[in-house]
């Protein structure tokens, strides 16, 4: 069911067996550019590997190419209603375009798209969701939304062929994550192009994180999915963190540590919850891949930190820190996080000596 078919928005592979990407959005006004800009190396800062920036009218359409030209990454512009936005976006050298076919205008319109992304070598991100059904859809919507999503983007696809154009990823969305995960896998199944996934409208970080996991993790673990977002009400860089997240827990991705954490029982006699989010916050620092283990007691305590690149396993008021599966030093609770990166930092140190 995966994906056969590549596409590339600049750099980064899409699809054909690529490893999955990682996708956000900007919410500044993009008619700002240097606000835009600002949040957009943010973004990549955190691993962010192609960022959407709505495109709403002439203003914002102007600054386009200075934020392209400045962009670390590539710059999709996410436009609707108005195809010779479109148009503009890929003459000023976007990355490609995200568009729904169904309120861009006529299918002349939409040609008028594929010709521009045909010119600029650029690929086009089909998109579809729950809450912008065209019409003639609503009434197998009330029925079967999931059902009225896959017809809807498979209708779009068959145009895009008809025009000529392969050069495309689909997102089909719901608020709904079980719609979202129904739509997905009857679209993987009919179709070879690449598959961006993502709950829409997910909520805030709580709740949104969560959706997004279950929602975006069915369908990974299935096969299913090229590249995501995480789509969170706040801070778009917690949206690369999750998605992130999702992806480490999967194992198909790699970047930045692994914490693991227990949850705490009446045997802990150290807190347990502060230490661990102490070495969360701290290991925010880090981009490359570890393991770091936090333990509250002698139960599984010992055998997960030795499983773990570095572990403190937790005692009555002290603790016992492990690098590298061996036990080097006890510490009191109250120094047990220092004494822990300090052990990472030492590694770090011999592995950076010992590079020619």
């Amino acid at each position: 069911m995966a994906s056969k078919i590549q596409i590339h928005v600049g750099n980064v592979a899409v699809g054909g067996g690529a490893p999955v990407s990682v996708q956000s959005m900007t919410n500044t006004d993009s008619r700002d550019a240097e606000a835009t800009l600002g949040q957009i190396r943010s973004l990549a800062a955190y691993g962010c590997e192609i960022v959407r920036v709505a495109l709403p009218d002439e203003a914002a359409l102007s600054q386009l190419g200075g934020i392209i030209a400045e962009s670390p990454l590539p710059v999709v512009a996410d436009v609707h209603f108005h195809a010779r936005l479109a148009v503009g976006a890929l003459a000023a050298g976007a990355a490609g375009v995200r568009i729904n076919p169904g309120n861009i205008g006529s299918r002349a319109k939409v040609a008028e798209v594929i010709k521009a992304a045909q010119e600029a070598a650029a690929p086009i991100r089909i998109g579809v969701n729950s809450g912008s059904l065209p019409k003639e859809m609503c009434q197998l919507a009330e029925r079967d939304r999931s059902q009225a999503l896959v017809n809807t983007a498979l209708e779009y696809v068959h145009m895009f062929e008809d025009l000529g154009f392969t050069e495309f990823k689909v997102s089909a969305k719901s608020s709904s994550v079980r719609e979202t995960i129904d739509t997905n896998l009857a679209l993987a199944a009919g179709i070879s192009y690449p598959i961006h996934l993502g709950i829409t409208e997910a909520g805030t970080i709580r709740a949104g994180v969560v959706k997004s996991a279950v929602g975006i993790g069915a369908l990974l673990a299935q096969g299913v999915g090229d590249t995501i977002r995480v789509s969170l009400t706040g801070d778009p860089v917690e949206e690369v963190r999750a998605a992130y997240e999702i992806l480490k827990s999967l194992g198909l991705r790699q970047r930045g540590p692994n914490l693991i954490a227990c949850p705490t029982c009446g045997r802990s006699e150290v807190d347990v919850e502060a230490i661990a989010l102490q070495v969360e916050q701290r290991l925010q620092e880090y981009g490359s891949s570890f393991e770091v283990a936090v333990m509250g007691c002698v139960v599984n305590g010992p055998g997960e930190a030795r499983h773990a690149d570095f572990g403190i396993a937790c005692g009555r008021g002290e603790g016992l820190i492990f690098a590298h599966g061996k036990p080097v030093k006890k510490a009191p609770a109250a120094l047990l996080v220092e004494a822990l990166f300090e052990e990472i930092e030492k590694a770090r140190q011999s592995q950076r000596a010992s590079r020619p």
